[in-house]
């Protein structure tokens, strides 16, 4: 069963603008069985819980239930089940234990302004449980608490600590087993059969855990709250993903926070914990999308990505230093060469005239720092993300770039190369595709944003493309496909690219 734990009432809370027939609907429609209304020391009785049922007009499974706040003298807030009376405010925890011994005391939205309670708090004796989200948290706080929860296994809840109706039930808790009354929910509560309700799904990466946390039930549009935790174990990777994040702020400035095109809005940046909390973006890879999609909805998301592109481009945007493109480049294409030195592959001579011929073009053409602006650095189709807010109106479909970890200063062409190399190597089994949704969807979408481009761009597209086919060509190496057909046909065409500057 879902519960809203923790709502305050304009009929008993100054605190709270929402009436409580209001607040009741709201709740109910977001797909609750149930609510306990919470206001400050203040109880609602068995009669005034039937009359505002009959003026909410929900159906009679729906639980409403009558609790309260209660300020403390030393402990802070907590929210009480079970108590008939309602507490003068000030009255010590162990006094409200002591009379009401078979109550629930669970401590409310203890990380409120950046409280960090300590391990003897959460698990005092005296204690049921902890208010671990709360809409009166911050994301980093919310996510705090998620953290302590898993570490120390205690009691927790979830409550939207609503004022107002418009974020009623966006934090509810989920009991293990159906309860009638009162009484019985705050037995499940000192039993530990409840948690706060949401989704959360790990994803173990390179020197980090990522997870990703949905909150509430879905209400229609599944306008729910989705965050990305990233936790780093390594300084140097922290670094990187700080600076990503750094970088994806100053693009959401720049028009890219809401609307069509988007990247992942950066919530908190928690030094301490090297915890990087990102906005979650709903939606699929747009080469998921393109193999699903009828062929005027793959053009559009084709269109859309290249129009993504274009825009950031437009907004010649200076985030990094313009020095690390040269300074790391060459470095990273000798790297790529490296793979096939170090087990003299067959094709090393050919890789290695490929990797010259790519270092002496940039070496001539980007050591002007006028021709670089803030790039993505990996936009591929696999890096791009198509959603829609509202299932039932296309016009809430969007465009997300994410992983701005390889961003840099860089030439226009740069990204506009990886995409079309990548576009090509990752859809190449799919050629039935590729020809219905040539490039030039993608290109002509790019130059319609008027992106300042010069009048060797086009040549530098394709010295970029060579550039990632080396790099695609490297990765088959690393993992073990050095002899296939696809290493082979990568580089005929970065050759087949570089013949064309």
């Amino acid at each position: 069963m879902l519960f809203e734990m923790h709502c305050h009432t304009a009929e008993k809370s100054k605190c709270s603008s929402v009436p409580v027939v209001e607040l009741i609907r709201r709740v109910h429609a977001r797909g609750l069985q149930g609510i306990v209304l919470t206001d400050h020391h203040a109880i609602w009785s068995d009669d005034e819980l039937t009359v505002v049922r009959n003026q909410a007009g929900v159906p009679g499974h729906f639980l409403i239930f009558g609790a309260q706040e209660v300020t403390t003298k030393e402990h802070g807030d907590l929210l009480v089940y079970g108590a008939t009376e309602a507490i003068p405010k000030s009255t010590p925890l162990e006094q409200i234990r002591q009379d009401w011994p078979t109550a629930a005391l669970v401590l409310a939205h203890a990380y409120r302004k950046w409280r960090r309670p300590s391990d003897e708090q959460l698990t005092d004796p005296l204690l049921n449980g902890v208010e671990i989200f709360s809409s009166n948290h911050g994301v980093a706080e919310n996510s705090r608490g998620l953290s302590d929860w898993h570490r120390l296994r205690f009691t927790a809840i979830a409550g939207t600590d609503t004022h107002g109706v418009q974020y009623a039930a966006a934090y509810p808790t989920i009991f293990d087993h159906p309860v009638n009354d009162i009484m019985e929910l705050s037995a499940e509560i000192r039993a530990g059969r409840c948690r706060p309700f949401f989704k959360e799904i790990p994803r173990s990466g390179a020197n980090a855990l990522v997870t990703e946390v949905t909150f509430g039930t879905k209400e229609g549009d599944e306008n729910r709250e989705r965050i990305i935790i990233r936790t780093l174990t390594d300084e140097h990777k922290w670094k990187g993903t700080e600076r990503a994040e750094k970088i994806m702020a100053a693009v959401a400035s720049a028009g890219f926070s809401e609307g069509r095109y988007r990247v992942p809005m950066p919530i908190e940046i928690d030094p301490e914990r090297m915890t990087i909390i990102e906005q979650g973006i709903r939606g699929k890879a747009l080469y998921d999308k393109l193999l699903a999609a009828s062929h005027g909805d793959a053009r559009w998301y084709l269109e859309l990505a290249g129009r993504w592109l274009g825009r950031l481009h437009k907004s010649a945007l200076s985030v990094t230093n313009p020095d690390e493109f040269m300074q790391r480049e060459e470095g990273r294409v000798r790297n790529y060469l490296s793979r096939f030195e170090k087990i003299n592959h067959r094709h090393t001579g050919r890789a290695r005239q490929i990797a010259e011929a790519i270092i002496a073009a940039e070496k001539e053409n980007f050591t002007f720092h006028d021709s670089l602006l803030q790039g993505h650095g990996d936009f591929h189709p696999k890096n791009v993300m198509i959603g829609q807010d509202s299932q039932e109106n296309r016009d809430t479909v969007f465009v997300a770039a994410i992983d701005f970890g390889s961003s840099l200063m860089l030439p226009p062409a740069f990204d506009v190369g990886t995409f079309l190399a990548q576009y090509r190597n990752q859809l190449f089994g799919h050629k039935e595709l590729l020809d219905r949704l040539p490039e030039s969807i993608f290109m002509d979408a790019y130059m319609d944003e008027q992106p300042p481009i010069g009048d060797d761009f086009l040549w530098q597209v394709e010295l970029f493309r060579a550039r990632i086919n080396l790099s695609i060509a490297a990765f088959l190496i690393r993992v073990g496909m050095g002899e296939s057909e696809d290493l082979w046909r990568v580089l005929v065409e970065a050759e087949q690219s570089l013949s064309q500057i």
